[in-house]
This record gives C-alpha cells, sequence and structure tokens, in this order.
C-alpha cells in the first residue's frame, strides 16, 4: 500500500490527523504542491505566501528528521498526483477538508474526481470545529464540540518515506508570480512563532487583552497574534485551546477573564468558518437576497475606492488605520470592522471589491472568516444589527492621545489633538474628505432602510438566520452582552426609583 498524505493549509507534524493515520498504516509520501494557479487569485498576495513558505521550511526540517522528506512540486494538484501515481501506483490519499475559495472549492472537486477514476482511496478529516454536509446550525454546536473537546494528536514517533524522490525546492514568490509590495514588517506564519506567542500571552503580555483588543496600538501587542499560524494551519485550533485550559488551570500570569476571552475568541474562528462552509457563494454574492439585488458594482479604478485602499480618503483615523494595514498585514478586529464598515457604508462601495482587497492585505487572510465578516460589517446577513461605525468618533475613542493617527499620517504630526480627526476644521493641507461626513451617514441609512422595507425581507432574513445563525443567540438579538447589560442597568434603575417613592 502506498499512501501519500496531501499538505494543504494544514503546515504542521503534530495533530494533523492525515499524518498520524497514514503513519500508523506504514510508507508515506508526504506532498505540498505549490499552485501558481490559487496564488494568481484576487484575495491572494505575496505577504500571505512568505507565511506560508516560512511554516513550509518548519515543516519540511521537521518531517525529514522524523523519516519522511516533504515532497514539494510546483504547479497543479492534479498532474503533481498523476505523475506520482504513474511512478508508484498510490492507493490512498490523506488530507484534512479546507473551507477556502472558490478555487481551492474547486480543486478538491476536482481531486475527489481524480481519485475516483484512478481507483485511489481518498480520505479526508475535518481540519477545524467545522462540520461538512450540514444543512442549519441546530447540530452544529454538538458536532463542532466533539471535534473541538477531543485532545490534541501527538506527532508520529517515527515515518517510513515510500519514496527516494528529490524533496523538490519551495519556490520564491517570484517563481509564483507574486510581486513586491509595500509590507516591510512581515509576519511569521510558523509553529515556533504560534508557540512563542502562547508563552508570552500567558506569561503577561495578555494582562489587558480584554481592554486593549479594541485599540489598534495596544492591541498589536495585547492581542494573541496567533491568526497568522492558525492560517497556516501550523498549529491547530485544538492545540491553542489545549494551552489556553493548560494555563487556565495553572498558573498563568493573566486574569482567568483573559484567557477566557481568548478560548471564545478561538470558538468564534470555527463558527463563522462554517458560514463559508455551509454557503461557499457567499465569497461573490451577499447571503441575504434583498441585498444582493440592490448591489452596484464597483469598478477596480474606482477613484474612491483607489482613495480608501490607499488610505487617503481625509479622514485620518480610517486613513491610518489602513496605512498600517498595508505596512504590516494585521489590524485588530475591531478596526476591520470599522474600515469595511466605512467604506460599504460611508463611501458606499460594493463589499466584493473592498474585500478582495483587503483579502489580500490580511497575511492572515482565511477566507471562511473574512467573508461572512465582511458581509456582516457591511449589512449585508439581515440578520446582524447594521453597525455604521463613525471614523471619527472611532479616532476619539480608540486613539485618544493621537498616537496611532500620528505615528501612519505623519503629514499631521504637528496638528493639535482636538483637530486631528477633523483637520479640514483647521484648513489644513491634508487630504480633503471624499464625502461629507454627515450626508455619507445620511445615504448609508437611506439605502439600509429602502433595503430593508422590502417585501418578504424579514422572512428572507429568518432563513438566513435558520442556515447561518448561532444557537446561542435569538433572531435580532447579536448583542446579548449588551442587551443583558441594559436588563441589568433597568434592574438597578427600578430599585433606585422604588426607594426614592418610599
Amino acid at each position: 500500500m502506498v499512501q501519500l498524505v496531501w499538505f494543504k493549509r494544514d503546515l504542521r507534524h503534530t495533530d494533523h490527523r492525515p499524518l498520524v493515520e497514514a503513519a500508523a498504516s506504514g510508507p508515506i509520501i508526504p506532498l505540498y504542491v505549490a499552485e501558481p494557479g490559487y496564488w494568481g487569485q484576487p484575495d491572494t498576495s505575496r505577504r500571505q505566501y512568505l507565511a506560508v513558505a516560512s511554516a513550509l521550511a518548519e515543516l519540511s526540517l521537521r518531517l525529514e528528521q522524523l523519516g519522511a522528506p516533504l515532497i514539494v512540486r510546483t504547479g497543479t494538484v492534479i498532474e503533481c498526483l498523476g505523475r506520482i501515481h504513474r511512478a508508484v501506483g498510490l492507493t490512498r490519499i490523506l488530507a484534512h477538508q479546507e473551507t477556502g475559495n472558490a478555487w481551492s472549492f474547486a480543486r478538491d472537486r476536482a481531486v475527489r474526481r481524480f481519485c475516483q477514476e484512478a481507483g485511489i482511496t481518498f480520505v479526508e478529516y475535518p481540519q477545524f470545529g467545522v462540520v461538512r454536509g450540514l444543512r442549519d446550525r441546530d447540530e452544529w454546536g454538538v458536532l463542532s464540540g466533539k471535534i473541538l473537546r477531543a485532545p490534541p494528536l501527538p506527532e508520529p514517533a517515527r515515518l517510513i518515506a515510500a519514496t527516494q524522490a528529490p524533496p523538490g525546492n519551495i519556490p520564491s514568490p517570484e517563481q509564483l508570480g507574486l510581486v513586491e509590495e509595500a509590507c516591510d514588517q512581515p509576519q511569521s506564519g510558523t509553529r515556533h512563532a504560534a508557540l512563542a506567542l502562547l508563552d508570552s500571552f500567558f506569561a503577561g503580555r495578555g494582562a489587558h487583552y480584554r481592554r486593549a483588543m479594541s485599540s489598534p496600538l495596544a492591541g498589536a501587542d495585547a492581542c494573541s497574534r496567533l491568526s497568522v499560524s492558525l492560517s497556516t494551519g501550523a498549529i491547530s485550533i485544538r492545540e491553542a485551546l489545549a494551552a489556553c485550559y493548560a494555563a487556565r488551570n495553572g498558573r498563568a500570569a493573566v486574569p482567568l477573564t483573559a484567557i477566557d476571552s481568548l478560548i471564545s475568541r478561538l470558538h468564534w474562528h470555527c463558527h463563522f468558518i462554517q458560514k463559508l462552509e455551509s454557503e461557499p457563494q457567499m465569497e461573490h454574492r451577499s447571503v441575504h437576497p434583498a441585498h444582493e439585488r440592490a448591489r452596484v458594482a464597483t469598478a477596480d479604478n474606482d477613484p474612491t475606492l483607489l482613495a480608501w485602499a490607499s488610505g487617503r480618503t481625509g479622514y485620518p483615523f480610517a486613513d491610518a488605520c489602513m496605512r498600517s494595514l498595508i505596512a504590516t498585514g494585521w489590524l485588530n478586529f475591531r478596526m476591520r470592522a470599522m474600515v469595511t464598515s466605512f467604506a460599504v457604508h460611508h463611501l458606499g462601495l460594493d463589499w466584493r471589491a473592498c474585500g478582495l482587497h483587503l483579502a489580500r492585505l490580511f497575511t492572515d487572510y482565511e477566507p471562511g472568516i473574512h467573508w461572512p465578516q465582511v458581509q456582516m460589517q457591511s449589512g449585508q446577513t439581515g440578520i446582524n444589527t447594521p453597525r455604521i461605525y463613525n471614523p471619527v468618533k472611532q479616532g476619539l475613542d480608540q486613539d485618544p492621545t493621537g498616537a496611532f493617527t500620528r505615528r501612519w499620517i505623519p503629514e499631521l504630526a504637528d496638528m493639535p489633538l482636538a483637530l486631528l480627526q477633523t483637520p479640514w476644521l483647521a484648513g489644513s493641507g491634508y487630504v480633503a474628505p471624499v464625502i461629507d461626513p454627515s450626508q455619507g451617514i445620511r445615504d448609508a441609512r437611506s439605502r439600509l432602510s429602502k433595503v430593508r422595507a422590502e417585501p418578504g425581507y424579514w422572512a428572507a432574513s429568518q432563513a438566513v438566520f435558520q442556515k447561518h445563525g448561532s444557537r446561542t443567540r435569538t433572531f435580532e438579538n447579536d448583542h446579548p452582552a449588551r442587551n443583558r447589560a441594559i436588563k441589568t442597568e433597568k434592574t438597578a434603575m427600578a430599585k433606585r426609583q422604588l426607594a426614592l417613592e418610599f
């Protein structure tokens, strides 16, 4: 029996079920295929590949130490598998399921057809707490929980190579057609980096996680920063969760609330990926049919899109966030939501065009999180409260000292703090706002109200909720924590009022 383990976005040797299962059955061929077709897609970028390449180099070294070097090839997966099959006669291919973009979905279907026609057994295992084939969310919590609660699998004690073929080289970005870009702070996607980040988080870096995660400045240090290694698959969700539980039961130097918040975020990761798994078309069309009908495509050369994409809209805080993202490949969650909301609601841009640009900028691009989030933050779902973030208010709230804005907008280094987020009031030489701030909000609300007033809108929203909504929440209640706080405050007010009456 000749087995092949196909590595995709799961570049690790621990908690890797295909590798463990294959190693227990005999000799294996570990394979990774660098696919020019994938890296030519409009949502991919050089910064993403550099993170993948770093994880590949680390994985290759470890597999060689275990006894079976990683075979790296460049081309299409079907061609590579065909050549290997003709040379050695494959009997079984093992891999993780991938919830990726439309291109990778189509590629995986092609591999299944190839295996069926060639008489090769193709075995796929869940990669996250994501369940393939679900019709709705009713059973997802239970099924996902079984996956995530299982202990991480140890790496195989040893591997036996099934071929003496040369390992091959990891291609350079240029060999895949990936051009230079303005990312001067690349992020590693390795396992070593992920484990170091977890250690430092529990050792004290995450002490102010809950408070700092909303700040683009403080969040860069206080957040877990695991997202790049999770996107390359150098560490699994189960491993990260296991580390959290161990820290929670041990003597971590951070509050339990910080650890619990990180645990919640890791579960949230799978919750969103399940959405794209259940509806891959989410990458291309609005989840809610009424919003899809109302969509107006934005041209690639649209001046407003280009101004937003380059951080030159005239709104300092929004521009600072975009310039920071361009340079670092990372932005905290709240600011990701804000730049998306600002683009679609204030500027009237199409979510798909904005989503593609952001995807390329995010080193940690995870399609299953990215596209559901873009749709949610741009008000396309019909089941989430539309959030129209005011970039001026966000700048005042999240950058109260102006340090972040001044760092990324040096043109405003000398602007008084009181006018930093509204430099047009000072008649400065900074870029004039591309839209009137008040009019932009009014136009956004008008567009949303018109769509939501369509006949059948709420019935369609119910159908979306049945397919994608969290079962820990009720329809039209996507802020349970806030609602609990409001209820608590009302109860306290009632008690105070009762005391006054007496």
